[in-house]
């Protein structure tokens, strides 16, 4: 006997598979154009976050550096105090007696010379700040200066004068290898006894 043959019915057959590529292309499409949206965002920005406006590149190329001008000040160096007047050319002045008087002895001399010394600047609190943390090295050095001068040397307002600007410019020289920045403009006296 021969095998039968059984049919399979038709309506059981396998539905040919669906296409999911619809949704997926739509995915794909939004997805890109989200991309494409991002990356012109971040060229633009990169791009246009660099520029500066018209009118400061037009200063910019205006305003090449002179090799020859003067460099800027620090900013971080004491600063000239002006007057709060119309003149800006004055400026304040600012004194710092020392609290105590020196007491040396001239050079070549067994007397003693005492004296009260007041400084002035006017530069801002920066150089009188400098001078009270400094005080005990500007003492020493302005002893040196004292017990340098003779006698003769300081009798009279011209003796005293150069005494006076040998002290301010050791005074600023301590001050400029210390701090960078000297700024002080006088030196008086305030008491001046040789005994």
């Amino acid at each position: 006997m021969a095998p039968a043959q059984i049919a399979a019915p038709a309506d059981t057959a396998a539905p040919p598979p669906r296409k999911k590529s619809g949704i997926l292309r739509i995915l794909a499409l939004g997805l890109g154009a989200v991309a494409m949206a991002a990356a012109g965002f971040g060229a633009g920005w990169f791009y246009f976050s660099q520029a500066s406006s018209p009118m400061s590149e037009a200063l910019r190329l205006i305003e090449r550096e002179d090799p020859n001008a003067p460099k800027a000040a620090d900013p971080n160096a004491p600063q000239k105090t002006p007057r709060p007047m119309p003149d800006s050319t004055s400026f304040v002045t600012s004194y710092h007696p020392l609290p105590e008087p020196l007491t040396t002895n001239p050079a070549n001399s067994r007397r003693f010379l005492q004296v009260g010394i007041t400084l002035s600047t006017q530069y801002d609190a920066k150089v009188i700040a400098n001078v009270t943390t400094h005080e005990a090295a500007l003492r020493s050095d302005m002893l040196a200066v004292i017990g340098s001068f003779s006698e003769d040397q300081i009798n009279g307002i011209d003796g005293r004068e150069a005494l006076a600007m040998a002290l301010r410019d050791a005074i600023n020289a301590r001050l400029i290898s210390l701090e960078g920045f000297g700024g002080i403009e006088g030196v008086f006296f305030t008491s001046f006894v040789l005994q």
